[in-house]
């Protein structure tokens, strides 16, 4: 099962220098039985892109929270063994949790298939919508059109081989 983990910048620089995703327990963001009913499709890839994305927001609300943060959103694609990433049946088809499943373990950066992180030129957008998030979530339009304007941008991909020009 592919799982995608949520970071910031300086996250990638710890797990490079831990050689890790952890410790655990992670939250990640997979292709669940409640985003494939969210989603109402059958391709996996979309399925995925869907997980990816959850995975991005996640991201924006970590930057959101951390002040000093680069403004670049970060997301770690790993392949994990069926059963390693439990989604909590409770949850169902809770907007804020959708696609979101816990792993208990970390996982070792070696295992990754990719990173996925901003390009530069997404760096104003996502610093707005990390400001303007809060007022998002309490149904502001103006905000979630900030929002929005983040989730436009696509997250670029990277070899894992490539993670010390990113964070260099």
């Amino acid at each position: 099962m592919r799982v995608y983990v949520p970071l910031t910048l300086s996250g990638l620089v710890a797990a490079h220098g831990a050689g890790e995703l952890g410790p655990g327990p992670l939250t990640a963001y997979a292709v669940t039985p409640g985003l494939r009913e969210w989603y109402v499709s059958d391709d996996i890839e979309e399925l995925e892109y869907a997980a990816l994305n959850r995975a991005a927001a996640a991201s924006l609300r970590m930057i959101a929270g951390t002040p000093d943060e680069a403004r670049r959103r970060v997301v770690v694609a790993v392949d994990v063994p069926d059963g390693a990433a439990v989604a909590d049946p409770d949850q169902g088809l809770s907007a804020a949790s959708l696609g979101e499943v816990r792993i208990a373990a970390a996982l070792p950066l070696a295992k990754a298939a990719a990173v996925h992180v901003d390009a530069d030129d997404a760096e104003k957008d996502v610093a707005a919508a990390a400001v303007a998030l809060g007022a998002a979530d309490l149904g502001d339009d103006d905000a979630r059109f900030t929002v929005d304007g983040a989730e436009d941008h696509e997250l670029l991909w990277f070899g894992v081989q490539e993670i010390p020009q990113l964070i260099g």
